[in-house]
This record gives C-alpha cells, sequence and structure tokens, in this order.
C-alpha cells in the first residue's frame, strides 16, 4: 500500500483535452498539431510562477493550461503522460540563484535547447504600461504565428533553435488560411552582435483605411449614437475621429483582404495592420544544446566556448614565453664563455 500511495502522489495531474475543440492533424496542411507542456523543475518565485502561466497561455489552444506538477514528478511522469496525449514539446522553467533558465525540448528524444533568460516582462506588467490595453477573450482561440529574425547564420545551433521555434506552433498554408485565426503574432530577433534573442508577443489587429472611430464602432456595436450636441446627422458621418489612428493610413502599414473579416473589414478593401503588445516579454540567450532530452552529448556551449577562448589565449601566451626564452638562450651561447657566477646562476634557474 505504500508504494501504491507514492506513486499516486507522483502522477502529473493534467486536464483532459475536449476532442471536439482539438485535432489531431491539422486540416490546413495535414501535418500532426504540435502540442505542449509548460512546467517547472523545481519550486519557482511567485513572479516566475507567474511568467509560467503567461507562456501557458501564450501556446494555447495546444497546450495544458491546468497542469499541476508536484515536488515528487520526474522527468519521466511527464513523460509518460505526454506520449498518450501526443506532446510533442517541453518548455521547462527552471531559478538558481544565478540565473533563471528556459528549456525547450523536442519529446521524446531531444534535441533540447536551454536559453538564459536575461530580462522578462509578465503580460501584466505590459498591459499596465499600456493607455488602452487590448485581450480579448477569444484572441487565445487560434495559435500564433511565428516570425523569426536575424537567425539566418549558418551555425549549427542557430539552425536547430531555428526548426525548433518553427515546428513548436502548427504550420499553415498562406493559400488556404482564413485570416479569422490570424490574431496573434510570436516574433523572435536575433542579434548577431549581443548573441541575444527579443521574444516577443503580439496581438493583430485590422483597420479599414478612411473610416473614422466613430463609424466603425457604430458598425460593430450597433448602438445608437448620442446625436443631442450635433446639428446635423453629417456632423457625426464626416467630423474626424482618427487621432492617432491616421498613421494606419501609410501603404507600408496596409493589405487589401481577400475575404471579409467581421462587420468592418470586407474583402477587396484596403485595412491597416495593426500590432499591439500583450505579452510577456522576455530577453534570452542560447547557452547550450543537447542531443536527448535534457540529456546526450552536448552539441553546442556558450559556457565551453567562452573557456576555450581563455584557454586558446592562456596557450598561445605561453608558447610565446617559450620561444622568447629559446632567443635569450641562443644570443647567450653566441656571447661567449662567461664567468663561473654567471654559469652558476644560470644552472640554478635551469634547475628551478
Amino acid at each position: 500500500m505504500g508504494r501504491f500511495k507514492n506513486n499516486k502522489k507522483s502522477r502529473v495531474i493534467v486536464k483532459p483535452i475536449s476532442k471536439k475543440n482539438q485535432e489531431d492533424v491539422s486540416h490546413v496542411t495535414g501535418d500532426k498539431i504540435p502540442k505542449s507542456f509548460v512546467f517547472s523543475r523545481m519550486k519557482l518565485p511567485p513572479s516566475v510562477r507567474q511568467l509560467q502561466m503567461d507562456l501557458r497561455k501564450l501556446m494555447l489552444p495546444y497546450t495544458a493550461l491546468s497542469l499541476k506538477e508536484k515536488k515528487r514528478n520526474t522527468l519521466r511522469d511527464f513523460l509518460n503522460v505526454s506520449g498518450p496525449m501526443g506532446v510533442t514539446h517541453f518548455l521547462m522553467l527552471s531559478k538558481t540563484a544565478s540565473a533563471l533558465n528556459l528549456r525547450v525540448a523536442r519529446t521524446p528524444q531531444g534535441p533540447t535547447l536551454t536559453f538564459k533568460i536575461h530580462q522578462y516582462s509578465l503580460a501584466s506588467d505590459v498591459a499596465q504600461s499600456q493607455t488602452r490595453p487590448r485581450c480579448p477573450q477569444d484572441l487565445f482561440k487560434s495559435p500564433p504565428l511565428i516570425v523569426l529574425s536575424g537567425f539566418g547564420s549558418q551555425e549549427l545551433h542557430l539552425k536547430l533553435a531555428t526548426i525548433m521555434f518553427q515546428n513548436i506552433f502548427p504550420s499553415i498554408d498562406i493559400n488556404t488560411v482564413k485570416l479569422s485565426t490570424c490574431q496573434r503574432l510570436v516574433l523572435l530577433n536575433y542579434n548577431k552582435d549581443t548573441k541575444l534573442i527579443d521574444f516577443r508577443h503580439y496581438s493583430i489587429r485590422l483597420q479599414p483605411v478612411g473610416v473614422s472611430r466613430r463609424i466603425r464602432k457604430f458598425v460593430q456595436n450597433h448602438q445608437v449614437p448620442d446625436l443631442r450636441n450635433l446639428q446635423d446627422v453629417s456632423d457625426f458621418v464626416t467630423k474626424a475621429g482618427y487621432g492617432s489612428e491616421s498613421e494606419g493610413d501609410e501603404e507600408a502599414a496596409t493589405v487589401t483582404l481577400s475575404s471579409d473579416l467581421g462587420r468592418v473589414n470586407k474583402g477587396a478593401t484596403k485595412s491597416a495592420v495593426k500590432l499591439q503588445e500583450i505579452g510577456p516579454r522576455m530577453t534570452m540567450q542560447l547557452v547550450k544544446v543537447e542531443e536527448g532530452l535534457c540529456t546526450g552529448g552536448i552539441i553546442f556551449s556558450e559556457y565551453e566556448n567562452v573557456d576555450g577562448k581563455k584557454e586558446n589565449v592562456k596557450k598561445k601566451k605561453d608558447e610565446e614565453a617559450d620561444d622568447e626564452e629559446e632567443e635569450d638562450s641562443e644570443e647567450e651561447e653566441e656571447g661567449g664563455e662567461g664567468s663561473e657566477e654567471d654559469g652558476e646562476g644560470m644552472d640554478e634557474d635551469f634547475e628551478d
């Protein structure tokens, strides 16, 4: 009975996913839809725990939002649960005294990418910094689009990072995708000079070009407008109400819709594309790549590269010092016989 109780306590509790809302195969590309677990490997402080919840929300709808881990859970416990549920990726947060790390792994055999998080902001922090935060309830019904910038290097670890991020979200076909499902965007920008990755999460919003805010709200909400302070209905229609939204009329920020999207954005008309950050926000660095799932050979390590450079510099300095000693000894031999005191001194130095 004791063993049975221990096994029961070590189970991973996952809220079952409704088959009505989830599909095993994408109706767009026919590929298997990637699913994820976001969990921690140790006890996290409250702020990092909230970051974990923000990451789970970001990975919706194909993630376990109600995943509950316990102290006794091991990586094998998560693997045993992930198999029947079709989970393809693990996102694991860990906090040490010196660093906060995020490991992204492909199940069940890896590879595993370890990122060191230098800075982060929660979704609530991003919302508080905005005058008009926007986060509709149906925003997370569809997976986000993924955009990678600066990952065009030929280095192996950057290629692996590119493949990992591309496959962590469902792939889409631009010819058949529905515009109503494109509501979020995940942007990862790699800086070659600093070797840092800027992680951003945006909501996508379309607004018709040339339509005032009053008309747009009237069409969307179907509410009777307040005309008490106006002389004529034409004042309500012609009165400017763009404000800062006039910047959306620029040619670079507009697209022509192929189909209707909502009540305002109609097909074959121009609409302004606007991105609004919803968080979380992270600045991280790829520090290690392992062949297996948190095990196996190390393909890349930022720390070993730094140590290796130091060792090469030290070795080069030692070789230069040895060359200088050989040149000095040759010059002394060419200078002829010295005094006995000089000879004794040289012998002592050689013995030392």
